[in-house]
């Protein structure tokens, strides 16, 4: 193979990686756009809680805390073996607004976080629905009126932002919220242009008949995860998508701690992913293996003799246009302090996503929590 091709090749990745970064621009330089909804409008806050005794005290006084008129915490006992069960009721006993539904396994949906949800959401006596898990808390006292009042008659659908608590002098930790933001400006750019394709459980909102219309999550029942980004994919319309990046409606989760934990986490995520519409499927495969392939065609180059300089030109004009993009995303999402680490980072997670994925092709997991 003669060098010039290994130029054209590494350039046609590079060029393939800067036009989806250059797409993703519109997150960290776009404008916030604020919420346009009624904020009287009567809400149900849902929390799916499953062995959640601990965090439940920490997360329940936030929510009672918000600043919004009118709303209601449906909190779901999903077949825990703790004491979670007693832990709602003791904030039943104290606050009218508090409401459980406890879940009794099912055998047709053993294990299943979407027969838990839908329990819940029948419960709600509200149309418009907010989202957040166990694990997570609101940045600020004014999260649930921002993310409820991005529901309006126009927008069924609201996209939120869930990040992940700071741990210093962990690589996992970084790597952890690079991924995260990274997957949000992802998402969040795609619903800005139009192609909303996912949504994160730890922050989302959507109306109880926008649910019912889409036949709740009768479709991907049977499929671990996706009660959040499943749904969203088959539910979200240019029209009816909302996007959420006020910094006071962003919520912050507990991480994992140990990479063997998070490796089962993503392993579920990849197994979700597998699900979406073909569209999605095809443009974040692209991304990914654009990301591959300009790695590899950039160390093939050095090895077979293409001028260093060459490589390092068209190196740097791709990474520059990375570090801009994300570096401001990062900031976005208040995540500056990896910044520096961002190439490093990349390479890690491109990795570790290939090694995850031909993982995933011989073992699923099959439950939730």
């Amino acid at each position: 193979m003669e060098i010039g091709v290994f130029f054209y090749i590494l350039a046609s990745f590079a060029i393939i990686n800067c036009v989806y970064y250059l797409f993703f621009s519109n997150v960290g330089f776009g404008k916030i756009t604020p919420p346009q909804g009624n904020l009287k409008q009567a809400v149900s806050v849902i929390v799916c809680s499953k062995n959640e005794q601990e965090n439940l005290k920490v997360l329940v006084p936030l929510l009672l805390e918000q600043n919004h008129p009118n709303f209601e915490v449906i909190l779901i006992n999903d077949a825990s073996h703790d004491d979670t069960r007693d832990v709602i009721e003791e904030f039943m006993s104290q606050d009218a607004r508090i409401k459980m539904v406890n879940v009794v396994n099912n055998e047709s949906f053993w294990g299943n976080k979407k027969y838990a949800l839908t329990l819940g959401i029948k419960k709600a006596v509200n149309d418009h629905l907010i989202f957040i898990d166990a694990d997570c808390v609101p940045n600020s006292k004014e999260w649930l009126a921002i993310m409820a009042q991005h529901l309006s008659q126009e927008k069924s659908i609201v996209l939120g932002y869930g990040g992940y608590q700071k741990v210093k002098s962990s690589l996992l930790n970084a790597l952890i919220r690079y991924e995260t933001v990274l997957t949000a400006i992802q998402y969040f750019s795609y619903a800005m242009r139009g192609n909303p394709f996912m949504g994160v459980g730890r922050n989302l909102a959507y109306t109880a008949t926008q649910f019912y219309e889409s036949s709740g999550f009768m479709s991907h029942m049977k499929i671990l995860g996706g009660d959040d980004d499943l749904f969203v994919n088959q539910s979200a319309t240019y029209s009816n998508t909302a996007v959420s990046l006020q910094e006071e409606s962003f919520t912050t989760s507990q991480p994992k701690t140990s990479w063997s934990g998070w490796w089962k986490q993503k392993k579920r995520h990849i197994n979700t992913a597998a699900h979406y519409k073909w569209k999605h499927k095809i443009l974040l495969s692209l991304f990914y293996f654009s990301q591959i392939g300009f790695f590899v065609s950039a160390i093939l180059g050095f090895i077979f003799g293409l001028n260093w300089m060459v490589i390092l030109g068209v190196v740097l004009v791709r990474y520059v246009i990375f570090w801009i993009v994300v570096g401001k995303g990062m900031s976005r999402f208040r995540e500056s302090d990896i910044i520096i680490l961002l190439p490093f980072l990349e390479l890690l997670l491109v990795s570790i996503q290939l090694a995850l994925f031909i993982s995933n092709m011989g073992h699923r997991p099959k439950q939730w929590n």
